[in-house]
């Protein structure tokens, strides 16, 4: 390897997947979120390898992730989970399955499928029980419920929530809430249409920490990609990022270097070129507590990150150019990585540009 790659294990997707169903009653349904390009990786593989695990349904933010998975083959349904109005339309090209979720979204949904005269259309209905993010609230929902019943096409497949903090065991009362609400709530819902809806509202951390909140059907995201905020021991990383080393420059005690001369030797150093920056999603604000790995050291970044390389420290580390570098895999997941830069794995993944090769492992 001479160059920047992200690998993609398909065998660790299976595992997770597998740990997970494990969870689960048999009856429950699996929904897995392959939004923003598979969490960084790649969504049209991860869609496929799902799918011939025989997944329930896969769900994406948005009707373009869609309608890309769609047009590469994928049959397996789909939700979107943010769908804007302006998509509409590709909603209904190409099969997808929009969440009713504000009633600017519902009423132009309506009057698109009305005017259509398309006869079914099967549907996602969103509570916010207090995430606050997206979903019509308790006192909305009668209103929203109201003006699904008076048209006839929408039929609610589903009826869900989202939960705020199932990561965090400090907040099992709130957490406890809403589990509570979006029984109350569904359940007034299905008082008043004639057929089943799916109930869902599980996370990753829900599936792990709150099994009384299976309902139906899980949504599991970040968990499958082997990561979670509570770092369970199950999980295998999917994704690891590599480099290499370009070019080893030799420091002389006083140079700088970087930007702004941004970093000082204090010693004779040997300064490793690396090609990944902030144009591939390593931000130039990792520049102080980023490090790597180089034959099994690591490697501490000096001098600000540049859009298309970084530097490192190879001082006590015996290395040449052509070496591989590791800036997270198996062994130094992005979880770990993610908390040294403080921030959080689902930014450091999604964060990963197009321009990174992917190499799929299966």
């Amino acid at each position: 390897m001479k160059k920047t790659i992200l690998e993609i294990d398909l065998n660790a997707l299976e595992h997770n997947f597998n740990v997970i169903s494990s969870k689960l009653k048999p009856t429950t349904k699996f929904m897995a979120v392959v939004k923003a390009k598979g969490y960084g990786s790649d969504s049209l593989e991860i869609a496929k390898k799902l799918e011939s695990l025989n997944i329930d349904y896969l769900a994406v933010a948005f009707a373009s992730e869609g309608v890309e998975l769609r047009k590469s083959g994928i049959k397996t349904p789909i939700l979107i989970l943010l769908p804007q109005v302006e998509s509409i339309k590709n909603i209904i090209n190409f099969n997808l399955e929009p969440s009713l979720y504000s009633f600017y979204f519902l009423e132009n949904f309506v009057k698109y499928i009305n005017d259509q005269k398309i006869e079914e259309w099967p549907c996602h209905l969103k509570i916010n029980t207090g995430l606050n993010r997206v979903g019509f609230s308790k006192g909305e929902i009668q209103n929203a419920i109201e003006k699904i019943k008076n048209c006839k096409p929408i039929k609610l497949v589903g009826i869900y929530s989202h939960l705020a903090a199932t990561d965090d065991l400090n907040e099992t009362e709130f957490t406890n809430s809403q589990i509570d609400l979006f029984k109350k709530i569904s359940s007034e819902i299905k008082s008043q249409i004639s057929y089943k809806s799916i109930l869902h509202m599980s996370n990753t951390s829900g599936i792990f920490n709150y099994p009384e909140c299976e309902f139906d059907m899980v949504r599991a995201g970040i968990g499958l990609y082997g990561y979670n905020n509570f770092l369970n021991n199950e999980l295998l990383p999917v994704l690891s990022l590599k480099s290499v080393i370009s070019q080893i420059i030799l420091c002389n005690k006083g140079s700088s270097v970087g930007y702004n001369r941004s970093f000082n030797c204090k010693e004779d150093t040997r300064i490793g070129v690396i090609p990944i920056g902030h144009a591939d999603g390593i931000s130039r604000s990792f520049s102080k507590n980023m490090f790597v790995i180089v034959n099994g050291k690591k490697a501490k970044v000096v001098g600000n990150i540049c859009m298309d390389v970084l530097m490192v420290n190879l001082n006590g580390i015996n290395s040449n150019e052509g070496d591989e570098v590791i800036v997270f895999d198996s062994k130094n997941n992005a979880e770990d990585f993610a908390k040294s830069v403080e921030t959080i794995s689902y930014e450091v993944l999604t964060n990963l540009s197009n321009r990174i090769e992917r190499k799929i492992i299966s």
